[in-house]
């Protein structure tokens, strides 16, 4: 299912080889970034806040992380990370945005 998939969605509309990275691509890209992340960190993302391509080639992705497990669960403490990827989704570089309370509506950073 996944294979067709790929090789349907990896099909760009110019019918060219180059330029256009598939759905699937991306996907597989944007979980090998994080994957490498929590290998390192030994933090598990816990969701992709956003991602976008990065000039010159690459992605930058916004991750969530649990750093501190607190019961009830929404004392735990988030970590806001930004992880830069090469083309390949290798990861190149992190680093922590904000850290805040799960039970925090809206984290902003305080001044």
């Amino acid at each position: 299912m996944s294979g067709e998939r790929q090789s349907n969605g990896g099909r760009s509309k110019g019918g060219g080889g180059g330029g256009k990275t598939s759905r699937a691509d991306t996907a597989e890209l944007l979980r090998t970034g994080c994957a490498t992340f929590a290998e390192l960190t030994g933090m598990e993302p816990e969701s992709v806040i956003s991602f976008a391509p990065r000039e010159g080639g690459g992605w930058t992705l916004q991750v969530e992380v649990v750093e501190l497990r607190r019961v009830p669960d929404t004392m735990s403490l988030l970590g806001s990370y930004e992880l830069t990827l090469d083309a390949d989704g290798g990861l190149t570089g992190y680093a922590r945005k904000e850290r805040y309370e799960r039970g925090r509506a809206d984290p902003r950073p305080r001044s």
